[in-house]
């Protein structure tokens, strides 16, 4: 059992066998926290945390957090992490992505409450739906379906940020909400279902790079360190309104595609499919706020970012892990 004798920070990450909760633990341990984790492996990994087999300063539960936690330890910080986070896992998981929104929502925000310790909610980019404003600041109130095949994800999001802000402003407890943008890296899995690992598990396997629409549609992607530590400084401050933490970067679907084509060194063309229903058009973070509040902006450059992302997938894909 963790206690707060020792004097190191406790938090608990829920989603830590996922791709972000498992460099936000990595990140937490580097700071001399102490973390439990938690997670069902619903879309988790064990092997993102493999690395931690051994270390006292990490616990690790198996549990599905829409139901009740019980923790004997102390605990400084919760982190929910928890939620399937790509297209193909919210269709195949709906009622749990409403559910680990919801229910697992109210279960760390009781966890917190009842710990007295701070939370951080991940909520997402995606709460401004189909945007018609952009880039998208965190004042605009977005434009969602919610009987869409993407209302599962956007809606249990959007519950999960008001039911935080309920919390604090009823129970007081110290709050904050981060909006993800796009965020890529190691440890995503190759059959995620976005556009990075899509793309690059079909150019090093020789295959066409599936587009969806005309491939018009642009997106911002940040690399993972620097997200998580835009997260991590948020986590430290007094601040409790939604915050955005992404690359304001901006390029097409095409434009990204044609990048790992020439960093790949493929062959592979475009096969070009029907755009989904309720993709977004655009998506860019207005980042003012970040860089006012927390000191914070990207420094990892898509080069660099990229290539050490496609390093990781092709020994994913020598090691004969499945792409498809």
């Amino acid at each position: 059992m963790f206690t707060r004798s020792s004097g190191s920070p406790i938090s608990v990450v829920t989603g830590s066998a996922g791709f972000l909760g498992s460099h936000l633990t990595d990140r937490l341990l580097a700071e001399g926290h102490r973390v439990i984790g938690i997670d069902n492996f619903i879309t988790g990994n064990v092997a993102n945390f493999s690395h931690l087999a051994g270390n006292g300063n990490f616990r690790f539960i198996k549990h599905d957090v829409s139901n009740f936690i019980y923790l004997p330890d102390d605990v400084d910080f919760v982190f929910h992490f928890a939620s399937p986070a790509s297209p193909i896992d919210y269709l195949e998981f709906p009622i749990q992505t409403l559910k680990v929104g919801s229910l697992g929502t109210h279960n760390t925000l009781g966890l917190a409450k009842d710990k007295g310790a701070g939370y951080l909610i991940a909520s997402t980019s995606e709460c401004y739906g189909d945007p018609l404003e952009h880039p998208q600041k965190e004042s605009y109130w977005g434009n969602v379906n919610p009987v869409g095949p993407r209302g599962c994800y956007d809606e249990a999001k959007r519950f999960a940020e008001a039911m935080t802000m309920a919390y604090h402003r009823f129970h007081k407890v110290n709050t904050h909400i981060v909006r993800i943008f796009n965020t890529y890296g190691p440890r995503m899995r190759l059959r995620d279902g976005r556009v990075v690992p899509a793309f690059i598990c079909q150019a090093l396997t020789d295959k066409p790079l599936t587009v969806f629409g005309d491939g018009s549609q642009t997106r911002s992607f940040c690399y993972c360190t620097d997200l998580i530590d835009g997260i991590f400084r948020l986590s430290q401050s007094d601040y409790h309104e939604p915050v955005n933490i992404g690359n304001p970067r901006e390029m097409t679907i095409k434009e990204f595609g044609e990048h790992i084509i020439q960093f790949t060194g493929t062959k592979s063309s475009f096969d070009f499919k029907p755009i989904p229903v309720d993709d977004p058009k655009v998506r860019r973070p207005d980042i003012t706020l970040a860089k006012k509040l927390l000191g914070w902006e990207p420094r990892v450059s898509f080069e660099e970012g990229i290539a050490k992302t496609i390093e990781f997938f092709r020994g994913r894909i020598a090691a004969g892990d499945p792409v498809a």
